[in-house]
């Protein structure tokens, strides 16, 4: 079962989700995507082991966290996150993944505590502002929230800006986007979080990275092109790339198929 509540730290009101799991469990930090509330990975958060203790969160600005006055780098959420697990009770270890938007706060984590990151998952994501780039088209669309505010428009782009699954099945990627939530995406939360993501590069240091990382990219992911996974899996020292059938949404529409992947990850001995 989880609880929901919020945490003050950094100046911010941090709305986060918490499932306990087993005693004596490592923890999964999930980190989401930009523009979109927690409620968005409950698909993943199903498919996961009811053993496994799972913390979200929505970023300042984002679903029921509070706004905050100033754009946000990473490296200030990562303390926020830090001290959120430390609240928590979770004081020695815990394992990130991060979706998307949220794969780049993921590397921050595991660069930025590298003793407490035990190991990193990095979804449908990319090095930041040095990696190889969506077509000009496809980030012209990144470029609002509209897709996370329009039903219709959602759909009439779904295909093209995600991919997979979203070609044949537009509905699908609006479902879970939009996750029957009544809170539209705020623009100003939306945009201080591309210019978190504009300022921003991993490149120069993943290889600085040790934990083991996994790396997943969908071969049809027209927001972040395949080629970028291949780069990071091989930038990072211990980093193992797993290529997917599938569009930028996989891990949330298919989670049944990627979940197991995951799983497989953080349980296996090192």
């Amino acid at each position: 079962m989880e609880r929901h509540e919020m945490f003050n730290t950094c100046g911010w009101q941090l709305a986060y989700r918490h499932r306990q799991g087993a005693p004596g469990r490592i923890p999964l930090v999930l980190c989401n995507g930009i523009g979109s509330s927690m409620e968005v990975l409950d698909p993943l958060v199903a498919e996961l082991s009811p053993e496994r203790p799972v913390v979200r969160f929505d970023v300042p600005g984002i679903g029921e966290s509070g706004n905050s006055r100033l754009p946000f780098p990473y490296h200030t959420v990562a303390i926020a996150i830090r001290r959120l697990l430390t609240h928590l009770g979770y004081h020695d270890q815990a394992d990130v993944l991060g979706f998307s938007w949220g794969g780049g706060l993921a590397q921050q984590i595991a660069f930025q505590y590298p003793r407490y990151c035990r190991r990193a998952i990095l979804v449908a994501t990319g090095t930041g502002m040095w990696m190889v780039p969506a077509a000009p088209r496809t980030l012209l669309r990144m470029l609002t929230p509209r897709r996370h505010r329009d039903p219709e428009y959602a759909r009439s782009i779904a295909g093209h800006i995600y991919g997979g699954s979203a070609r044949h099945d537009p509905e699908g990627a609006v479902r879970v986007l939009l996750h029957g939530s009544s809170r539209a995406t705020p623009v100003r939360g939306y945009l201080y979080q591309l210019a978190t993501l504009g300022c921003w590069t991993s490149l120069p240091w993943l290889p600085m990275i040790r934990q083991p990382t996994l790396v997943l990219a969908g071969d049809d992911d027209p927001v972040i092109p395949s080629i970028n996974g291949s780069i990071m899996s091989r930038l990072l020292p211990r980093g193992q790339l797993h290529r997917y059938q599938g569009g930028h949404l996989a891990v949330l529409t298919d989670a049944a198929r990627l979940a197991p992947v995951i799983e497989e990850f953080l349980d296996r001995r090192v």
